[in-house]
């Protein structure tokens, strides 16, 4: 890429907050440098969006967000759901079945939205009864099974304690096959679905379309197998030094760590002129 990129879409975890989950001082700079340079910063994450405010107070200003692998569109400047797709009621009970079949003692939980980021008519994070989480301060609410495939979800958590995620992927999808997207961003037993074709780069798709924006002008950020998909799309995909070996090797380019300023380090070279 010769000329500046107009977008830059990063990752959130792994990629642009370090392993305290806070944002560098020099990541922060190297992406108000790019901004004032007069490129566009979105976040692309598997984050819901009320997981995105502490993520806006690091960097010191609102982007827009990709958020659940694509499925949501957010504003957090208006606190505003600008699109959301979902998994149908009926969809979430087939693929409860298949998952009850072929990983049986799996936990379930759904990611439910509204026009917020935090909509109390509706608990958001629901999950099955006895459900283990895979990260610390979970939000969620228990319910019955029954309960929990009752509405449309922007997203399906599998989760098995102990197991590893690229194999519960793995056992999944030759029975889920093209009814939704199945991916992770931990390998600590969590497989996430989202609906069919639904990846981050549909949702940076959808969000520089109205922009005029090519995705060839884009530079991502990434370090999970849910990030692939933008990286592969975008006109310069970077894999961060920490990450997944197929997301290593997949990137046009491999920065340091996270916990090394990696994404820091490239925009500098970029925007270094």
């Amino acid at each position: 890429m010769h000329d500046l990129p107009a977008l830059i879409a990063s990752d959130v975890d792994g990629t642009l907050l370090d392993d305290t989950e806070n944002i560098t001082a020099r990541t922060r700079a190297a992406v108000h440098a790019a901004i004032e340079a007069g490129s566009g910063f979105v976040l692309a994450t598997g984050r819901p969006p009320r997981w995105i405010p502490p993520v806006v107070d690091a960097l010191g200003f609102a982007p827009l967000a990709v958020c659940a692998n694509g499925a949501v569109i957010y504003d957090p400047d208006t606190d505003r759901v600008i699109s959301a797709r979902t998994l149908s009621a009926d969809s979430l009970v087939k693929l409860a079945e298949v998952v009850g079949r072929i990983i049986p003692g799996a936990g379930l939980a759904v990611e439910r939205i509204g026009e917020r980021a935090h909509d109390a008519a509706t608990p958001q994070f629901v999950s099955s009864p006895g459900y283990e989480h895979a990260w610390l301060n979970p939000d969620n609410t228990e319910v019955s099974k029954e309960d929990l495939l009752s509405q449309p979800a922007i997203k399906l958590l599998i989760r098995k304690a102990g197991a590893a995620s690229a194999d519960m992927a793995a056992q999944l999808a030759p029975h889920i096959g093209s009814a939704a997207e199945l991916t992770y961003s931990t390998n600590n037993g969590l497989v996430e679905v989202v609906p069919a074709g639904i990846t981050k780069a549909t949702g940076i798709e959808e969000l520089i379309a109205p922009l005029g924006i090519g995705v060839e002008q884009v530079v991502a950020f990434g370090d999970m197998p849910n990030d692939l998909p933008m990286l592969l799309a975008a006109g310069h995909g970077v894999a961060m030094g920490n990450a997944h070996p197929e997301v290593l090797a997949a990137a046009a380019e491999i920065t340091a760590p996270n916990t090394d300023d990696g994404l820091a380090r490239v925009l500098e070279r970029i925007f270094a002129r």
